[in-house]
């Protein structure tokens, strides 16, 4: 069974820094592209930044330039560092990982940016 678990996420004000990490086990670590989401209140869940196997990244515009996914190989964490808060990046943030063409998500961290 695959299990995606993050954490990491909490209260900073505008301006601010959090970093996320979602753990999975080794082998999906490895193999499998991995993402973050993030889902506001009364929102579509949005994409947010992915890192595949090989190292390529992407991520929305919304986030470019103050966001940055990184992979940690001895703890097998994918990490967002947030840097540059903004109250409309209050969500819920997932760690999603797509096996076989199957999704898995994770319980999600609440990001709160306020003053």
């Amino acid at each position: 069974q695959v299990q995606v678990v993050e954490s990491g996420g909490g209260l900073v004000q505008p301006g601010g820094a959090l970093r996320l990490s979602c753990t999975t086990s080794r082998t999906i670590f490895i193999m499998y592209p991995m993402s973050w989401y993030r889902q506001a209140p009364g929102k579509q869940r949005e994409f947010v930044a992915t890192i595949t196997p090989g190292g390529t990244i992407n991520y929305s515009d919304s986030v470019k330039g103050r966001f940055t996914i990184s992979k940690d190989h001895a703890k097998n964490t994918v990490d967002l560092q947030m840097n540059n808060l903004r109250p409309e990046d209050t969500a819920a943030y997932l760690c999603n990982v797509r096996v076989a063409g199957a999704e898995y998500w994770g319980q999600g961290t609440q990001v709160t940016v306020s003053s």
